[in-house]
């Protein structure tokens, strides 16, 4: 893909991250205003004030999310560009930057969310196979989602795990993409997520910014991980 396709893609996925903002901040509100305080162990815990730290509220995390945006559009358009499923990663990324901001601010993955990127991402492989002539393509796709899945329900279901099955249905729907590419850029996207919210946990740890037994978001980081396998593949 030329650069100036490239610029424009990334362009695109500016516009895309300004738009992940209201999305997010619709699902967060939804939250804040279903939250119980007088109830022990409500699930709504998501506040305002951590929206507005994720990205939903201020400026500068507006501008943050805008850039975010473009960087990972850009990517994937350098990336991908010959691919006949480019659209069905941009169209997922696009739902996963919304998503990211919400787990950010609620340590929650909405399902109508998670449910839209499958959905895009899936109707984009079907369109690409077909374009192509290589419908056998879409069975790794389906294997990579029902790998994943079984993977992450695993982990999910292991003593003190802190998954949700949030992370779990997030991580089966972004098995298609990966399992389109191969079963190398799945085995990356399912390890990457550890390895890069590992290193978070030490830095925040190391800047005592958290505690060992502080909740945190995975989502981001199984985001990021299979983006940066796609980057690979």
């Amino acid at each position: 893909m030329s650069a100036g396709l490239v610029t424009g893609v990334a362009l695109l996925g500016a516009l895309a991250g300004r738009a992940a903002v209201p999305l997010a901040r619709r699902f967060v509100d939804l939250w804040v205003s279903a939250a119980r305080p007088d109830v022990p162990g409500d699930p709504a815990t998501c506040r305002r004030d951590a929206a507005s730290d994720a990205g939903a509220g201020r400026r500068g995390n507006r501008l943050g999310a805008t850039l975010a945006g473009a960087a990972v559009f850009g990517g994937l358009a350098a990336a991908r560009g010959g691919d006949p499923a480019l659209p069905a990663f941009l169209a997922m990324a696009a739902v996963g930057l919304a998503l990211g901001l919400v787990d950010l601010a609620c340590l929650r993955l909405p399902d109508r969310l998670v449910a839209a990127a499958a959905g895009a991402g899936g109707t984009g492989l079907v369109g690409a196979a077909l374009v192509t002539g290589t419908p056998g393509r879409l069975l790794p796709a389906l294997a990579g989602a029902a790998v994943s899945f079984a993977g992450y329900v695993l982990l999910a279901l292991l003593p003190h795990s802190r998954l949700g099955f949030g992370d779990v249905k997030l991580a089966a729907a972004l098995g298609l993409p990966l399992g389109w590419l191969g079963w190398p850029t799945l085995g990356l996207g399912l390890l990457l997520p550890h390895l890069l919210n590992g290193v978070v946990v030490l830095v925040l740890l190391a800047a005592r910014r958290v505690r060992r037994d502080t909740p945190l978001p995975f989502g981001p980081a199984i985001l990021a991980g299979a983006w940066l396998a796609v980057l690979l593949a």
